[in-house]
């Protein structure tokens, strides 16, 4: 999996909890290696550090991959960020350069390790369910259910709406070859990228009313069960489908105003 913290570790450790090995890559060693560290209790365990933005990183972290395990049976494609640091923002204020640094911690990352994921899993042996792998990506509610008042930053919403379009294109092209595709989309979340959100009254006075489900924010737990889900034999039937996991945000009509 790639990512090493919020999200992807919460679902590394169900993973592990589940008696899966799992192999951890992200940009921090330190960060990997702690996750690592805490998952060998109750599953095997590896990782390595890589820039998944690199071609040759991220090709060489899923070898690393292969290498530690045999096999791939699934990826959960956690890693990205926010784009605010680059200065992503509405499109007008954004500079080419910010909408590079954005697409690319949020799509070509997920682009370049998909790539190289799915060559292994065409190459490998189906498994005991008949599949060859499943994949995860990560996508946003913010690429399908904006709230610009509060969270205008057009790169990320590109990035994670083009996310939805490549978990489609790959579930229907690699369909007969029994490799399964599925994206979630997590509303406001309590991961280290939602820090500002954290720390700010108003956005957690309308998160109450918009996903009130979730309280103020999802735990990272609740995208870890759906990613158990899709990536074990349980999903073995389901393949290009996008689940968003918001508590409520999506089919909610509060505004920023209303709070």
């Amino acid at each position: 999996m790639t990512g090493s913290t919020g999200i992807a570790a919460a679902s590394a450790e169900r993973f592990a909890g589940e008696g899966a090995s799992v192999f951890i890559t992200s940009r921090s060693e330190e960060h990997c290696r702690e996750l690592a560290d805490r998952l060998v209790a109750g599953a095997r365990a590896a990782y390595r550090a890589a820039d998944l933005a690199d071609e040759r990183q991220a090709g060489d972290a899923v070898d690393a991959c292969v290498a530690s395990f045999g096999r791939i049976d699934g990826l959960f494609s956690v890693a990205g960020g926010s784009g605010r640091r680059f200065g992503d923002g509405p499109i007008h204020e954004v500079s080419g350069d910010a909408w590079d640094a954005t697409l690319a911690l949020n799509l070509r990352t997920q682009a370049l390790v998909c790539g190289a994921v799915v060559r292994q899993m065409l190459a490998q042996e189906p498994n005991e369910s008949g599949t060859r792998g499943s994949i995860l990506l990560m996508g946003s509610v913010t690429a399908t259910d904006p709230v610009p008042e509060l969270f205008g930053t057009h790169a990320y919403a590109a990035a994670k709406g083009a996310t939805t379009a490549l978990m489609t294109a790959m579930a229907a092209t690699y369909l007969s070859d029994r490799i399964r595709v599925n994206a979630v989309a997590p509303s406001l979340t309590r991961t280290p990228m939602a820090r500002r959100a954290a720390g700010d009254e108003q956005i957690l006075a309308f998160a109450r009313k918009k996903q009130p489900l979730a309280g103020e924010m999802l735990d990272p737990a609740e995208i870890a069960h759906a990613a158990v889900y899709f990536l074990s034999d349980e999903s073995r039937v389901v393949t290009g489908q996008l689940l968003k996991i918001d508590g409520g945000w999506s089919v909610s009509s509060v505004s920023p105003e209303a709070t």
